[in-house]
């Protein structure tokens, strides 16, 4: 049978290069593209678009009937700061359209699942530095206990019921093609759309704050890689740490620096600071790398370079 993939979220950040990623590998008709709202013109042009309510069940069916589906990838998401202010309504989003898609699984009317966990998971008990595999998890955020939440489901619809449910724990990931989205670690998307149109940033984080991030292009091949695997390589149901690169505010501020000398940064922490603290600094991935051959491509010095070559 051929690969017939959904997309739900895919306006979102992960999900807008993750479908185009798609449609170059199985073809345009191949991959539908689903969200509660239009994307970009490329997105809409490139192949079909349903609009979608990710925590409407029998919609989602109706699609994966129609187009006749075997694999979903569940982008759509409420995240960290976001998820903060509105807490009731991140649960909901981020939980029902879990259990939507597992259940639909299990009911046999569709082969795979791919769905995104995070760092969020991990909480201010958690070892910092290389964070492991196998860990504390007492996450504090409503976005992180839903994530948790969500790989324990995962983990038993594999175990219970044979689902072929496979996931990711993103780092805070880094594009040019798509704005923040709301999450803690959007700090570095913003400040090279403020370098190359302002020359400051405002960072509404600390200048030391450390944390794990992955430039968007690792970020989308280990997901399509993740998901290609033989099924006896994937030995983590729970979700994978990933990592690519791992910086503070002021290291990367330094490095946009060689490419804009004029450029300058303030930090004025908010809300966010706190959320930050409680997630590590760094993340050991050598479970990913062992059994499905995980490798980065981008550090900080060739992401830099590249963020701002795309934005000048």
């Amino acid at each position: 049978m051929p690969t017939k993939v959904l997309v739900i979220g895919a306006c979102g950040q992960i999900g807008t290069e993750l479908t185009m990623r798609l449609r170059e590998i199985y073809g345009g008709e191949q991959v539908v593209a689903s969200d509660i709202r239009e994307g970009n013109e490329e997105l809409m042009s490139s192949g079909p678009f349903e609009t979608l309510d990710a925590m409407n069940k029998s919609q989602i069916e109706d699609i994966c009937l129609h187009y006749e589906i075997n694999e979903v990838y569940l982008m759509a998401a409420m995240l960290s700061a976001t998820g903060e202010k509105f807490p009731k309504k991140a649960w909901s989003l981020n939980m029902d359209s879990l259990m939507h898609i597992l259940d639909i699984a299990k009911e046999g009317k569709i082969d795979k699942i791919f769905w995104p966990s995070s760092i969020a998971v991990f909480g201010p008990t958690t070892p910092r530095d290389n964070t492991e595999q196998h860990t504390i998890m007492e996450p504090t955020t409503v976005y992180g206990i839903s994530k948790q939440t969500g790989e324990r489901w995962c983990e038993y619809y594999f175990n219970k019921y044979g689902v072929d449910v496979r996931s990711i724990r993103y780092p805070g990931l880094i594009s040019w093609k798509t704005l923040p989205g709301g999450g803690t670690t959007d700090y570095a998307v913003d400040i090279f759309h403020k370098a190359v149109a302002d020359g400051s940033y405002d960072c509404f984080l600390k200048e030391d704050t450390a944390l794990p991030m992955m430039y968007m292009e690792d970020a989308v091949r280990a997901t399509i890689e993740i998901m290609r695997a033989p099924l006896k390589e994937i030995k983590e149901r729970s979700s994978y740490n990933l990592s690519g690169m791992s910086f503070t505010p002021t290291a990367i501020a330094e490095e946009i620096k060689k490419h804009v000398p004029d450029f300058s940064i303030e930090f004025n922490p908010d809300f966010r600071q706190e959320i930050a603290d409680s997630w590590p600094s760094s993340i050991d991935d050598s479970a990913a790398r062992e059994d499905w051959n995980w490798k980065h491509e981008y550090d900080l010095d060739n992401m830099v370079t590249e963020m701002l070559s795309h934005l000048k």
